[in-house]
């Protein structure tokens, strides 16, 4: 019996041009599924209105195509069923999908600075793990006219699931996560809310992305149960660190946008480039990504906690 081809995505926030590290992650999401036959669609994640920007969202499409990364569905123009492929005109979506939660929230009253202030960050990332003083004793929790964030009560149970890079993965929900926030006071739905939403009805088999991500998927396995779909298989990538430094890749690394290395090198030396970081290639002679397909693996890709992004 023939498997069904996968189906990914790749989820850029357009808050700046993209760096070397965000292409890293969505050429090898793309060579994923289209190894297989799969579908790749591309989702833009402007849930943070105050700094995404429209210009930004055309030039990660401009970027993506000039690296031949052609989606098969969403972008800008809403290519395929299952828009709008923008999270910022979704919001009628999520709300639906909240109420359906509404047994296992409550609003939140406290701000952001007073958790900081009390509270150590328990994560290597800064996460911060919520005390629950704003937690009802039962539930459905009363409702709240003034001013809150929506939070999901998490059980103290853990969550078991296989990364396809980091293997079997074990967190506990209540330790190591906390009641997290699906919307905020400002009315935005929160970032672990909407993806599921939008990968669950986008179909999305595959999920690849930084390895920054990886304590999200036991967040985003508990909201797929509670909602009733089936998650998809998670694969996190190791993260692009600076050449010289033990930061990863942000958008403040000018040298390393694509603005500056599309200046500087072809669309088939950045692939070669990416191509051996990854461990797919032994070298880093030009090639392209179609060029890549025939005898990609998974399996080939380098496990480690980061990668060092060259000098450029």
């Amino acid at each position: 019996m023939l498997s069904t081809p996968p189906v990914g995505r790749f989820a850029p926030s357009p808050t700046g041009r993209m760096h070397l590290g965000n292409v890293f992650t969505a050429l090898i999401s793309w060579l994923s599924v289209k190894s297989r036959g799969g579908r790749w669609i591309l989702r833009i994640e402007d849930l943070d209105t105050q700094r995404s920007r429209m210009e930004y969202a055309k030039q990660i499409e401009e970027d993506l195509l000039w690296l031949g990364l052609e989606w098969d569905e969403g972008g800008l123009d809403d290519k395929g069923a299952n828009g709008p492929y923008s999270q910022s005109r979704r919001s009628e979506i999520y709300s639906q999908y909240l109420a359906k939660l509404s047994g296992h929230t409550y609003p939140c009253f406290c701000k952001r600075g007073d958790i900081m202030a009390t509270q150590a960050p328990h994560q290597s990332d800064g996460r911060i793990i919520y005390s629950g003083k704003c937690r009802p004793d039962s539930f459905p929790a009363p409702e709240a006219t003034s001013p809150h964030s929506t939070r999901i009560v998490v059980p103290n149970r853990y969550i078991h699931f296989t990364d396809r890079m980091y293997g079997e993965q074990r967190v506990n929900l209540a330790q190591e996560c906390g009641d997290f926030v699906v919307r905020r006071a400002d009315g935005a739905f929160g970032y672990q809310l909407a993806v599921v939403i939008d990968d669950a009805l986008m179909g999305v088999t595959e999920v690849v992305r930084g390895s920054d991500l990886l304590l999200s998927a036991a967040q985003q396995i508990y909201i797929y149960e509670l909602l009733g779909f089936a998650a998809p298989e998670f694969a996190h990538v190791p993260l692009l660190f600076s050449p010289d430094s033990d930061r990863r890749l942000s958008k403040r690394d000018a040298s390393l946008s694509m603005e500056a290395l599309r200046k500087n090198y072809s669309a088939e030396e950045l692939i070669g480039m990416l191509a051996n970081i990854a461990g797919l290639r032994s070298t880093p002679t030009p090639v392209s990504a179609n060029e890549l397909l025939e005898d990609f693996d998974f399996g080939l890709i380098h496990r480690a906690e980061h990668l060092r992004a060259p000098y450029v």
